[in-house]
């Protein structure tokens, strides 16, 4: 798969799962009332991160947003809290993502920096997915928890078929496939990364060190000896056995014009 088209199948992807997110916290069907035990029933409630809804059999529908913050259980509003910002995580990641795509080009930009946007979009989508699916995943957990206990006081004495039991609504199956769709479009927007960066030359600077026992240099033309030559050939002429002397009493030595 090519650098472009990698990079664009995750932006398409990525955008699917930011979308999704999105309207998975508006989805008012997080938790719905389970009928198992009561199938025909003329009121059917339905609850959400932001209001709880009651349908009546006649079709009519009334839903009551929740007034009061600190009135809520905690980690509802953690849940709350792990939606918004990967929904905020996830558009700034399609904002960056946009200016990073190889086939758009923006004055003259090099393909190192869009290698940079691409990398930073794509941990974003990494990011908001985790968020999505971590606040998801939480509030399953708080609803087989509730689920078991309303479950175990309903059939004690008095208590039986009193409690309303929620298990789990479309809302929970949108926000998991959401944040795993934004999970692989950030993977795949970084390793898009990696086929944007430009290649450098390995060869760009090279040095070469000459070991002076092997080379040696003198003055004059330029004439190269390599310590692996065989050795010189024997001197000849009796200036080289025996120095002679003058008459003089002075030592001397060999002319040039004495070398054979």
């Amino acid at each position: 798969m090519s650098t472009t088209t990698c990079q664009v199948m995750g932006f398409i992807i990525s955008s699917l799962g930011v979308a999704g997110c999105m309207v998975a916290t508006a989805m008012d069907m997080w938790s719905t009332q389970d009928l198992y035990d009561n199938p025909v029933t003329a009121v059917f409630q339905y609850q959400g991160l932001w209001r709880s809804c009651v349908r009546q059999s006649s079709g009519f529908t009334e839903c009551r947003p929740y007034f009061t913050i600190l009135g809520l259980p905690a980690m509802f509003q953690a849940v709350r809290a792990l939606m918004i910002v990967g929904i905020v995580l996830g558009i700034l990641g399609l904002l960056v993502c946009i200016f990073a795509l190889k086939c758009i080009r923006i004055g003259n930009m090099e393909d190192s920096a869009k290698a940079n946007m691409t990398l930073t979009s794509g941990i974003m989508f990494i990011v908001a997915g985790l968020c999505a699916i971590t606040g998801v995943s939480v509030f399953a957990n708080m609803l087989v928890t509730n689920f078991w206990m309303s479950t175990a006081s309903m059939y004690q004495g008095m208590y039986q078929n009193v409690q309303n039991r929620y298990t789990f609504g479309s809302a929970l199956f949108v926000g998991w496939v959401a944040g795993g769709l934004a999970l692989v479009g950030g993977i795949m927007m970084c390793l898009a990364c990696r086929g944007l960066i430009p290649e450098e030359s390995r060869y760009k600077a090279v040095s070469y060190n000459a070991s002076g026992r092997n080379i040696s240099y003198r003055t004059g033309p330029y004439k190269v000896a390599s310590g692996y030559e065989p050795e010189a050939k024997t001197r000849k002429g009796a200036g080289y056995e025996e120095a002679a002397r003058s008459e003089d009493g002075r030592r001397s030595y060999p002319s040039k014009y004495d070398y054979v």
